[in-house]
């Protein structure tokens, strides 16, 4: 037995021989040539390499891709997009069911609620998504073998900047007089009016022609040449969810709504003799005193749209242009016929002579009334027995005819020239 050799501390020990030394460095070199295998196979997929079948990695793989589920999941919005409709998104599945889908508010976790199809062949939101909004989509199927299959996707919805509405009158399923057009305001300015407007339909039961115009670049209106007919049916359908509004802008609303047009009712007043007369269905129905705008301030001619209407509301003159002759807070039975400030409305501080006699207001059309709006007067029959959409027509004032523009007043108009303002 070889014995150990002892040595001082500060004595280096012999150096080893050259047969040694290349021994150890052939051990050396196998060692880093198997730490080697063993990196590429762990992440290179060596075919050779573990595997008690010899099939190895390559084989696992095609295994398991030949035991995959035939369910394919397809997500409407696609992962990374940063424009995604908030209207169609949706999954569908072919090959297969869907068991669960969660969609959720990327920021907050907030859940979106939604429904999978009886046939287990798709899924909707319950309602549309936000704008501007960033959301993740976990959707999973089983196919007929029970394999299962799972979609993530990551989306933003089109921002507020990036996307145009637009805001109309009238509201679906709502009864109207036969003056109502159809008005669209947009949020921001459009440049690309002729896709917007092609996009957007509105066809009526009657069969009469529907032609659009544009007031600027933010407001089209649709109407026929003549008054609706009375009893038709008018169909809106929004159309605008990926519609390029112009540089920068998409449309976001996909929306189809009715409504209906009731009985017609055309009501005239003469600023000569101080008297509205109302027609009905063409039938006169009742001859009303009224008082209409004063000499210095005299009421618009033309046909005037009912656009809204209120019990009570208050009335300020400073915010028509009035340096403060007027602020009366309790105006009963009040209809507006302009933006501009012109209404038809109960008035109880004038004297019940003025009716049918003199023009006494700011501009506006005046009717005997109550204040409180009760009682059986002149102000509360008319309120009682119109809608929005009637029309209130004005003659023989000695002020200009209203502006097309002026509230829903686009019969103001001649025909040819509300065709010249389609883009369509």
């Amino acid at each position: 037995m070889e014995q150990p050799v002892t040595m001082p501390d500060n004595t280096a020990p012999p150096a080893p021989s050259r047969a040694k030394r290349r021994l150890r460095r052939g051990l050396a070199a196998a060692s880093l040539l198997t730490v080697g295998a063993l990196a590429l196979s762990a992440c290179g997929g060596d075919a050779s390499a573990g595997g008690n079948d010899g099939k190895g990695q390559a084989g696992a793989d095609a295994a398991a891709a030949k035991d995959a589920s035939e369910a394919k999941i397809t997500v409407t919005s696609k992962n990374g997009a940063t424009d995604a409709s908030i209207n169609d998104t949706g999954v569908k599945v072919s090959g297969g069911k869907l068991t669960d889908v969660k969609l959720v508010q990327a920021d907050n976790g907030a859940a979106v609620k939604g429904a999978i199809s009886a046939d287990g062949s798709s899924w909707k939101p319950s309602a549309q998504l936000e704008r501007g909004t960033k959301y993740k989509l976990v959707a999973n199927a089983k196919d007929g073998k029970d394999r299962p299959a799972t979609e993530n996707v990551t989306f933003t919805t089109v921002s507020s900047k990036n996307s145009f509405i637009g805001s109309y009158t009238p509201d679906g399923g709502k009864t109207v007089g036969v003056g109502m057009p159809v008005s669209f305001t947009f949020d921001k300015a459009i440049s690309n009016k002729k896709d917007v407007q092609s996009h957007i339909t509105v066809t009526s039961s009657s069969g009469q022609k529907v032609v659009g115009h544009w007031f600027g670049a933010q407001r089209l209106d649709f109407r026929p040449e003549q008054y609706w007919k009375a009893g038709s049916k008018v169909t809106l359908k929004i159309d605008l969810d990926g519609v390029k509004g112009g540089q920068g802008i998409t449309g976001v609303q996909s929306k189809t709504v009715s409504f209906t047009v009731g009985r017609s009712q055309v009501s005239t007043v003469d600023m000569n003799t101080q008297t509205m007369t109302v027609v009905r269905d063409g039938k006169t129905v009742k001859s009303i005193p009224i008082s209409g705008g004063s000499a210095k301030n005299p009421t618009y001619n033309g046909q005037m749209v009912i656009s809204e209407k209120f019990t009570q509301t208050r009335m300020d003159g400073s915010t028509v242009g009035f340096g403060g002759e007027y602020d009366i807070k309790d105006v009963p039975h009040a209809m507006r016929l302009s933006s501009s400030g012109t209404f038809i409305h109960g008035n109880y501080w004038g004297s019940p002579s003025i009716f049918g006699r003199a023009g006494t207001s700011h501009g506006c059309v005046g009717l005997q009334d109550n204040r409180g709006g009760g009682g059986d007067t002149p102000g509360k029959w008319f309120f009682e027995n119109s809608l929005i959409g009637d029309v209130v027509v004005v003659k023989n004032s000695p002020d200009k005819t209203v502006k097309p523009d002026n509230g829903l007043n686009g019969w103001n108009m001649s025909w040819s020239e509300w065709q010249a303002g389609s883009a369509a």
